[in-house]
């Protein structure tokens, strides 16, 4: 792919950039004796979508130069054609070009998976050998490293470089509108954009965290399949069961883990005592030497109840 192959937009320096861009544009516009495709407003307002297959990015040493490119491409057709032997297919993203740049997004889901600001784009080409492919260098924000991103586009390719040329068109006729201004103003969006981005994605996280922990919950409180729960008896002050005369008391496992003991019924004959004893009777017991006082007033009683039990 030399420069008489490829459909060339090469960028460098702040504002000499726009002007390169824009002299090229033209030139490359007449030699191709096209027009710009789409209305200025719909790449300043809103943005020109585009479906592709991303054979992805690799690092390279220069910002611009279509042998870098071509260096870039072999890369990674040949990482692609390995990856597709073992099975896995070229991702499709869907691109959105405005005069702030190219968005890469998920085509399902339009999460943003790449976000390259249009003034950090220094080079932009399709590959006149292979129409399918175009491609174009931009500085990452963080690394400040220039990366080749590389495309697939059965029938895009060349369409999709001449709407990034006008973009860049674009951009240039309202850098020189704003003074230069609306170059620092579109950095600025861009931060704030790529911070909320990244909130966005933590914001994600913390909600799948968040689900992740009301489930474990939910697991702890649900009993087991076939168990009976037990309802615990209240107890009262003394930390003791309140004693009740229509509940029988339920022998509960002692706190050593031996089972308890049977429970004890209660004694049949309900003449003896706590201790199976016969209760005393001063009355029916047998001889004993009491006092004379004593045993004068035992005697009283006897007759007494005697008396009482021959009335009734």
């Amino acid at each position: 792919m030399s420069e008489a192959q490829a459909g060339v937009l090469s960028i460098s320096g702040p504002q000499q950039q726009w002007r390169i861009v824009s002299t090229m544009n033209r030139a490359f516009n007449r030699k191709k004796d096209k027009s710009w495709m789409h209305t200025p407003e719909a790449l300043a307002k809103h943005y020109i979508p585009y479906n592709a297959k991303f054979l992805g990015n690799t690092e390279v040493e220069a910002p611009k130069g279509t042998e870098v490119v071509k260096d870039a491409v072999r890369k990674l057709k040949f990482q692609r054609h390995i990856k597709k032997s073992e099975g896995q297919k070229i991702p499709k993203v869907e691109l959105q070009i405005s005069i702030y740049g190219v968005k890469i997004l998920d085509p399902k889901t339009k999460d943003v998976q790449h976000n390259c600001q249009l003034h950090r784009i220094s080079f932009c080409a399709d590959d006149k050998t292979d129409k399918r492919i175009f491609t174009f260098i931009c500085k990452d924000s963080e690394s400040n490293k220039h990366l080749c991103y590389v495309f697939d586009s059965e029938k895009c390719a060349e369409e999709i470089t001449l709407t990034i040329g006008q973009a860049f068109d674009l951009a240039y006729k309202k850098f020189l509108e704003s003074g230069g201004k609306d170059v620092e103003t579109r950095k600025q969006i861009g931060g704030l954009q790529k911070r909320i981005q990244e909130l966005e994605t933590e914001n994600t996280e913390l909600k799948k965290q968040l689900q992740e922990l009301e489930e474990q919950l939910m697991i702890a409180h649900v009993p087991p399949a076939g168990s009976v729960s037990v309802k615990l008896q209240s107890t009262d002050v003394f930390d003791m069961v309140p004693f009740s005369t229509v509940t029988p008391l339920v022998p509960s496992r002692a706190s050593n883990g031996c089972p308890p003991p049977p429970p004890t019924s209660l004694p049949p004959d309900m003449s003896k005592d706590l201790f199976g004893a016969e209760p005393f009777d001063p009355f029916t017991c047998g001889a004993a030497d009491f006092p004379p006082d004593i045993q004068s007033k035992l005697d009283e009683m006897q007759r007494q109840r005697w008396r009482g039990s021959k009335w009734d």
